[in-house]
């Protein structure tokens, strides 16, 4: 009697009616708090992250593309252990969905702003996010950052000995205070099929260069194949 209570309760909860919707992506951004980021940067990277979800294309792309909803976390991450869940998994289909994760965002509070770049670590901590995100189609890992890997284990480990079947990370690096990050990303970080590397000109181009990848990734891709 009481496994029969329990499933009447999960199927009237609106939450469970909500995940059995087909969702095309489960997309996780990371955003970068190491040391290297001061505070106006870390504004430039957290307002520009919400302005971004709230723009038209990319409104119009998560709730129009077809193909199912979008499911949506956010993460900041800096050293091995200080990677701290901002939004948990909120499932995407309505304006004001939208407008509640992006509110969710520009009402945070940094979570630390001491610690070096721990990349592995940073990666491992999203793999397991995704591992209790809703089911859908794709996963990816939206990460942001402005510098490489220095403390910690690298990228290659954290994809060894991690979850990442299945999973594309796509990278965002902010250019100016590390000459390194554009090709640490590159060779380092990006997995997975389809995986594409965006930057922008320092924190005052972030919010462009973050519409551009959300814009990337939440659009339905429209696949051909040949006989």
């Amino acid at each position: 009697m009481l496994r029969l209570w329990l499933l009447v309760l999960l199927c009237a909860s609106p939450l469970a009616a909500r995940a059995q919707d087909n969702c095309r992506l489960a997309l996780l951004l990371a955003m970068d708090v190491s040391s290297s980021v001061d505070e106006g940067e870390y504004l430039l990277q957290r307002d520009g992250t919400a302005a971004a979800l709230e723009s038209p294309e990319v409104m119009a792309a998560i709730l129009d593309g077809g193909g199912g909803s979008v499911a949506l976390a956010v993460y900041e991450w800096s050293g091995r252990r200080q990677s701290t869940v901002v939004l948990d998994w909120t499932l995407l289909g309505s304006e004001a969905d939208v407008r509640a994760a992006a509110d969710v965002l520009r009402r945070t509070g940094r979570s630390y702003s001491r610690f070096p770049t721990a990349l592995g670590y940073a990666l491992g901590f999203g793999a397991t996010m995704l591992t209790r995100a809703p089911p859908c189609e794709r996963q990816v890992i939206d990460v942001s950052g402005d510098g490489i890997t220095n403390d910690g284990f690298g990228p290659d480990l954290a994809y060894r000995h991690f979850p990442f079947d299945g999973v594309t990370v796509n990278g965002l690096t902010v250019l100016g205070a590390d000459p390194d990050v554009r090709e640490h990303y590159e060779f380092f970080v990006l997995k997975g099929p389809g995986a594409f590397l965006e930057t922008a000109q320092g924190y005052e181009g972030f919010q462009e260069a973050m519409r551009r990848k959300l814009l990337r990734e939440v659009s339905v891709r429209i696949i051909g194949a040949l006989e």
